[in-house]
């Protein structure tokens, strides 16, 4: 969650905590999560050489996010990425003391996540990112943090298309390595998959007439059409995308720890706060999604 501003209590607690570092009493696994008006909140400790111990002294995180999808990841005027992917890998760095400032993002397309945090080129990923059993063979996942399903974008002049039953025969755009690309292929077998980098790849196919729809989860669709009035998305999403924060295989801990963040921001308003301000200024807020703790 965001931390709570305690004041000048806080302060002077603050100050207390400082003077004994420089003493060299701190613990190097304790953090203080910094607030926007330079607030502090109550010390965290975190296991000696665990992942979370590691980060906060350290200071910084890096990140992996999509760079491309309205509402959940995309790069503003500032070359900083914005959406609730965003918020939510900032409300995780937040409660290791990291302040926003010093997240590093990184962007990871749907080709890529599992090679990232597999050669330790990020330290989660955070990214519209689909828990499976596949993925979880050679990663591991949070959450889940939001509950999506694969529809359909096309042109708002386009009728024949409704449903994915209407995809037979349709060249239909979604990105190489997704997991709606899987689901097309062996659930749809005629319709003519092109799959590309990104889905934001298939945006100008689509409106020129090269493809005729894009298929990928819904939330992802919506931000499309939010930025673009000749798209519509069609009919009813026809899978569950639960999305996880992706982490190292064997890091359980670290899984663990970010499941309990996630499992007091749903209690505490603060992932409903990061919904609304984001995503939800386009889409309804849903309840917040329970957690697997496998």
């Amino acid at each position: 969650m965001r931390p709570v501003r305690t004041g000048l209590i806080a302060l002077m607690s603050a100050t207390v905590l400082a003077l004994a570092a420089c003493a060299g009493d701190a613990d190097p696994a304790e953090t203080a999560a910094p607030t926007d008006d330079g607030m502090v909140e109550e010390t965290a400790e975190f296991p000696e050489g665990s992942t979370m111990a590691r980060l906060a002294e350290a200071g910084s995180i890096t990140i992996g996010t999509k760079f491309d999808q309205p509402l959940f990841g995309l790069v503003g005027p500032n070359g900083v990425p914005v959406g609730f992917d965003v918020e939510i890998g900032t409300l995780i760095a937040e409660k290791l003391g990291i302040a926003a400032e010093d997240i590093e993002w990184v962007e990871t397309i749907s080709s890529n996540r599992e090679a990232f945090i597999q050669n330790g080129q990020v330290d989660m990923v955070v990214a519209t990112y689909t828990i499976n059993d596949t993925r979880k063979e050679v990663i591991s996942f949070a959450g889940p943090y939001y509950l999506a399903g694969q529809s359909i974008l096309t042109l708002a002049s386009n009728t024949d298309i409704q449903g994915p039953e209407d995809l037979a025969g349709k060249n239909v755009c979604t990105a190489s390595g997704s997991t709606p690309e899987a689901n097309l292929l062996e659930n749809y077998p005629e319709a003519n998959v092109q799959a590309l980098g990104a889905y934001s790849d298939c945006i100008e196919p689509l409106r020129n007439g090269q493809v005729d729809a894009i298929s990928t989860d819904n939330v992802i669709l919506a931000g499309f059409a939010d930025q673009y009035d000749d798209l519509e998305v069609r009919g009813d999403p026809f899978t569950e995308e639960p999305y996880g924060i992706g982490l190292a295989l064997d890091d359980t801990d670290f899984r663990m720890w970010i499941n309990d963040v996630l499992e007091e921001a749903f209690e505490d308003g603060t992932w409903t706060e990061a919904w609304e301000s984001t995503a939800g200024t386009v889409l309804p807020t849903p309840e917040p999604p329970t957690v697997d703790r496998y």
